[in-house]
């Protein structure tokens, strides 16, 4: 079985010794991934906006891996706050509405005070079709 490692090409991943992903035969399993653009390492200060780019992160690598968000089965949500989590939701659902995973969220300190939520998910890829 091949192992495929992914990269987003965020400095992090390098400095801290992880991939964004791994592949393991049909498994995707994408590392908690914050809501940094990684083209301009610029991160907002609005979490429901955190949220947004933490998907788009999270499924440019599931691309890579011939997946989709589609092929979710497992999230799991940190956030600092958890009164921060409501302003979240709706874009939990616009991302994984029609999935509905099987989920965790968790408060936690995160590593950059800048970020506000951090999502972890693992992928099926044979699950949805892609």
């Amino acid at each position: 079985m091949t192992r495929t490692l992914i990269s987003s090409g965020s400095p992090f991943e390098h400095e801290l010794a992880y991939s964004r992903a791994v592949v393991q035969g049909d498994w995707v399993f994408v590392s908690g991934t914050t809501g940094f653009d990684y083209a301009t390492m610029t991160i907002s200060d609005d979490v429901a906006v955190q949220a947004e780019q933490c998907f788009q992160n999270i499924a440019a690598a599931l691309a890579q891996a011939g997946a989709s968000l589609n092929d979710v089965v497992r999230v799991t949500y940190l956030l600092p706050e958890a009164r921060d989590f409501a302003a979240c939701a709706p874009v939990l659902r616009k991302h994984l509405g029609a999935v509905r995973p099987a989920a965790t969220m968790q408060c936690v300190g995160l590593l950059d005070p800048r970020m506000k939520i951090e999502i972890e998910v693992t992928a099926l890829k044979s699950a949805a079709g892609g």
